[in-house]
């Protein structure tokens, strides 16, 4: 049960993922063959354009902290939000496609920073016994923008286009608007100094030799092979169900409406699967499962086939950060937890900016999506190998 005074908690994280991912990046999934159906450009150039945005996700990711430590993380985060709404309204009118990728890639650079410093924010000022209750609220965000896309995109996209980006700049600025005025409720955290040595129950101090053990590199490994593999779904799905396959824009549009709802159920089910099967047998459970789902449309086609594709990629996408998160936890501990997560987040946001331009160029010499889900497929088998084997390691 929510508690009154930890809405400015819950909001200020899930407005911050619903704007940095929700909206930022999955709301031009559903956008891509709209702007081909319309001739604002061709396939190879919206497959760039989705690149761009993988691009300013990396920019983002890295400089998150350092603007956090420089101005301040409210202030960021305040004028992050402001840029993405911004790079919606910038989209408004067929210009060049120059204009587009700059603007898709500052897009990206606001939604990363909202990403990682949004929740980050909202659970530093959250007793530390209600964050397993709360974190999984707050990226419930990123699959209520997915599903919000979806409903809104297509009904919106018989007036206009523009009408489309409109639309968006508007939603997040509604975000922004609420995420803000809830960022200034937040009580102000306790933070220990970088050289002190606060207990915290479970934690292990350990040398950077002892840090780097087999199955962190392994888990690392997997965690970036988690990066390319998921970027078929998250970037091309829509694009390949309606034109690709001609499908419709409905058809297409409804699959991401189950990926939306995916991604809001699986930051939910994450704590109970983990308490139940333990984290080892929840993060390989979870790699196996997500290779079969990105692999599903190569060898399954039909309504059936592409909802349980489109769900189960939806709630594994912010479902296994969190569990990759939580498995290294156990491997390290939380006091050099913070440090490689870093590690992590970077590694995952610089190989989805590859796979993003990998695959667009693959599209372009190809002129076909299939392909896409055979690499993905390989590197997310790949990460389940690294997984189960990362057991026998320890």
């Amino acid at each position: 049960m929510i508690q009154r005074n930890e809405y400015p908690l819950l909001l200020t994280g899930f407005m911050a993922t619903l704007s940095g991912v929700g909206l930022a990046r999955f709301a031009y999934t559903a956008l891509m063959p709209q702007m081909v159906l319309a001739g604002w450009f061709g396939g190879e150039q919206v497959a760039y354009l989705g690149a761009a945005n993988l691009l300013g996700y990396l920019i983002g990711a890295l400089a998150a902290a350092p603007l956090a430590e420089r101005l301040g993380a409210a202030r960021v985060l305040c004028w992050c939000w402001i840029a993405v709404a911004l790079s919606f309204a910038a989209c408004a009118w067929p210009l060049p496609m120059a204009w587009f990728s700059l603007w898709r890639c500052v897009s990206g650079i606001g939604g990363a920073i909202l990403m990682v410093l949004g929740p980050s924010l909202a659970m530093s000022a959250a007793p530390l016994e209600r964050r397993p209750a709360l974190g999984p609220l707050m990226f419930c965000g990123i699959g209520a923008g997915a599903l919000l896309s979806a409903t809104m995109i297509p009904v919106l996209a018989r007036q206009s286009l523009g009408a489309v980006w409109w639309a968006l700049a508007i939603a997040c600025a509604g975000a922004a608007f609420i995420g803000v005025r809830q960022t200034h409720k937040l009580p102000r955290a306790t933070i220990h100094p970088a050289g002190s040595a606060a207990p915290v129950p479970g934690g292990s101090l350990r040398s950077p030799q002892t840090l780097w053990t087999l199955p962190v590199i392994l888990v690392l490994l997997a965690y970036t092979s988690d990066a390319f593999g998921f970027v078929p779904h998250t970037v091309f799905w829509v694009d390949y169900l309606a034109r690709e396959l001609q499908l419709g824009a409905a058809y297409a549009s409804t699959q991401w409406a189950l990926f939306g709802l995916g991604a809001i159920c699986g930051p939910l089910a994450v704590a109970f699967c983990a308490t139940r099967f333990g984290w080892w047998g929840t993060t390989a459970g979870a790699y196996v499962l997500k290779t079969t789902a990105v692999a599903m449309p190569l060898f399954w086609a039909g309504f059936a086939a592409h909802g349980l594709s489109s769900f189960l990629v939806g709630a594994l996408s912010p479902g296994i950060a969190a569990i990759t998160s939580g498995y290294l936890m156990q491997l390290i501990g939380p006091l050099q937890h913070k440090r490689m997560w870093g590690y992590a987040t970077a590694a995952f946001a610089l190989l989805q900016a590859v796979s993003g331009y990998f695959m667009a160029w693959s599209y372009a010499g190809s002129g076909s999506y299939r392909q896409l889900f055979v690499y993905g497929t390989a590197s997310l088998l790949a990460g389940s190998l690294m997984v189960l084997f990362s057991r026998r390691t320890r």
